[in-house]
């Protein structure tokens, strides 16, 4: 006769809840990124504790096993072990997600939003932004569902990034894995080659060639960083699918993002062709305008009361605008203020001031150096409106 026995740990006889795996079987699935030796009591309690399941065994007929309780299994004892198996493995999932642990999962499937990943007993997902840009780049011919329908099968290293029991959502990141391992070679200045894989009203996304053939991390290019010249759409620039070059301008390492420029792998057009913008025979120095008279160079929207700030620090004993000229281009409506690399003469600086087309240029006579004007120019402008 066979019956069925409610197995948990008894007297001479017990069946370890370890033995079971995602499936049900005898096969535990074990993460593969981490050493369980290296964390016996965090695998011991958390991960590796499953909570006792009901096995049918056969037994004789004749005088009842000594610690082992005959019992008919039930759909409800069913339910509950199961219920209960779940509970334990999205208390597993939420572990991953705070320790930042690696997990190895199967590619069960997929759908029009991404992979489906098996997590013990649950199924959680990856949303095709985040897997890693080299899946798409390899193979810009495909779309990602076909790239996603050849994934099935095999295995893929993520990280929990959102473990919700209550609705349900069990959430994984393969872009994660790579943040972790490869931003901490990229810093601010670093120069990539890249390709564009998606362009939004803001900007471009463009995934980052790294040494060994792959691209594995993502970064924005806003669309000021675009160019020098005025953009409207970053599509009349760049497209989807374009190498490109970029300079790491930004990086937020508590929010694994990183800030691109393509601009800036050039200098200011405007600083190398000033002297073609501003006319060298311009007005001579009799006819310049101080701040304090009648100023023949009406100064940009806002200037004026910069330069008479500027007076007031110490070291600066004059700020004349001395010549203006207009530019081919729009860069920038708003008033933008820099300090020419030009060296000093006779105590005099060089500040560059521009407004859409019109660019003036300031003369400062200072004591100062040029990191004391620097810091004058700060403390002023946190001064104006």
């Amino acid at each position: 006769m066979v019956t069925a026995a409610v197995v948990g740990s008894v007297t001479g006889l017990s069946f370890p809840p370890q033995i079971f795996g995602s499936d049900g079987s005898s096969n535990p699935t074990i993460p593969t990124s981490i050493n369980p030796s290296l964390f016996p009591n965090f695998f011991r309690n958390s991960l590796l504790k499953r909570p006792s399941c009901a096995l049918r065994v056969s037994v004789s007929s004749g005088p009842k096993t000594e610690g082992v309780e005959q019992a008919q299994d039930s759909p409800a004892t069913t339910d509950t072990v199961r219920q209960a198996r779940r509970s334990a493995d999205w208390k597993a999932a939420r572990t991953y997600k705070e320790s930042g642990f690696i997990y190895d999962g199967r590619i069960e499937g997929f759908n029009g939003g991404g992979l489906l990943v098996r997590f013990y007993s649950l199924l959680g997902f990856v949303p095709y932004p985040h897997l890693s840009p080299s899946r798409a780049c390899k193979e810009p011919e495909k779309n990602i569902q076909v790239i996603a329908k050849s994934l099935v099968g095999s295995r893929i290293s993520v990280k929990v990034i959102q473990a919700d029991e209550e609705n349900r959502k069990l959430i994984f990141s393969e872009k994660e894995v790579l943040w972790s391992k490869f931003s901490p070679n990229v810093k601010v200045g670093d120069i990539f080659e890249a390709r564009v894989g998606s362009i939004e009203d803001y900007g471009a996304f463009v995934h980052l060639l790294f040494p060994d053939g792959y691209y594995h991390l993502t970064g924005l290019v806003h669309v000021s960083e675009v160019s020098w010249d005025l953009v409207q759409d970053v599509r009349d620039i760049i497209n989807v699918g374009d190498n490109i070059k970029v300079k790491v301008i930004q990086i937020d390492r508590e929010k694994s993002r990183v800030t691109l420029s393509i601009k800036q792998l050039e200098d200011d057009p405007l600083l190398e062709t000033l002297d073609k913008v501003i006319p060298q025979d311009g007005p001579s120095e009799s006819d310049n305008s101080g701040i304090s008279g009648n100023l023949k160079i009406e100064p940009l929207p806002g200037l004026d009361i910069i330069c008479g700030e500027l007076l007031q620090e110490d070291g600066i004993t004059d700020v004349r605008i001395s010549r203006q000229g207009f530019e081919r281009r729009v860069v920038s409506q708003d008033l933008q203020l820099w300090l020419s690399n030009a060296p000093a003469v006779n105590k005099q600086f060089t500040l560059l001031a521009r407004a859409g087309r019109q660019v003036q240029e300031i003369q400062l006579t200072t004591s100062l150096d040029q990191e004391g004007i620097k810091k004058a120019l700060q403390r002023v402008l946190e001064r104006v409106p």
